[in-house]
């Protein structure tokens, strides 16, 4: 027997919003969902939202799902997460905080919250007219073939929950769950992160001792991989949400010097004010948090 909450149980046996929302024809209100899981997997879940158009807002929200008792529960906090925030909230909405909600999950059982933000994410870019393929974690390199999912997903998860072991990894997001050799290539993984994070971490102490002296800094420059690692972090955590916010994404393709090369997907791929974007977001954040040298170019 798991050891759930009182506040998993309750949603378990009395969820709320469960069921479908109708199609409707009230002017400025629009009906979307996203599906996360498969029932052969074990998961599934379809998240339907009720969307004020105007206001881009999320007025309704229910859940169908087919899963377990954390499943259900997750289904059910999520839906009572969202209601009323807008959409470029509700996208930076984590299983964290759904995991919060319920007054924590099991670790075994914490993918049922990665499930309902993947849900929600993508119901909000169906409703904003982006592929699924032009901003899922699940393309590049496929390490876990019985659940497909990718090395980018992978390194989301690790980074974003911190997680530090392939047992980990599998109660986020099943990875490493089925036959297990992926195991050691997520072992991998999980060491490349730690990595580039104690890399930046020592960058950013050097950093702050020189400026703390009152010196003027000299800190040695950047490695060629402690310049990728850092240029990674702060895409990821600094310009990623914001562009996810508007239908966006970018992806660090190449460094070549003082040269950033990134792929603009979803809304920026085809934005007028892509170059604006580029330019006056991407590349000023980076000279900011980088180096005042880097020219950032979309290919």
């Amino acid at each position: 027997m798991w050891d759930y909450t009182d506040k998993v149980l309750d949603l378990f046996y009395n969820p709320k919003n469960q069921g479908v929302i109708e199609q409707t024809d009230e002017p400025g209100i629009a009906v979307v969902f996203g599906e996360i899981g498969s029932i052969a997997c074990g998961d599934a879940l379809r998240l339907h939202l009720k969307i004020d158009q105007p206001k881009d807002m999320i007025v309704d929200a229910r859940f169908q799902t087919f899963g377990c008792t954390s499943a259900i529960a997750s289904s059910s906090a999520l839906t009572e997460l969202v209601k009323g925030l807008t959409l470029d909230e509700a996208l930076k909405v984590t299983n964290k905080e759904i995991a919060d909600f319920l007054g924590g999950l099991p670790e075994a059982k914490m993918h049922c919250s990665v499930m309902g933000q993947e849900a929600l994410e993508a119901a909000i870019y169906k409703y904003r007219g982006i592929e699924l393929e032009a901003h899922d974690d699940d393309d590049g390199t496929l390490v876990c073939k019985c659940f497909s999912i990718s090395e980018s997903k992978i390194r989301r998860a690790i980074v974003e929950n911190n997680l530090t072991t392939a047992e980990q990894v599998t109660s986020y997001i099943k990875a490493g769950g089925g036959c297990g050799s992926c195991l050691y290539p997520i072992d991998d993984l999980i060491a490349e992160v730690l990595k580039e994070k104690a890399n930046i971490t020592q960058i950013a102490t050097e950093i702050a001792f020189a400026k703390d002296s009152q010196q003027p800094t000299s800190a040695p420059p950047l490695t060629t991989i402690q310049k990728i690692s850092l240029i990674q972090k702060v895409l990821l955590e600094e310009v990623r949400p914001l562009l996810l916010a508007d239908g966006g994404d970018v992806e660090l393709y190449d460094v070549e010097g003082d040269t950033v090369k990134v792929l603009l997907k979803g809304a920026c791929g085809s934005c007028p004010s892509s170059t604006s974007t580029l330019k006056g977001l991407i590349e000023t954040t980076l000279k900011q948090k980088v180096l005042p040298s880097l020219l950032v170019e979309a290919l």
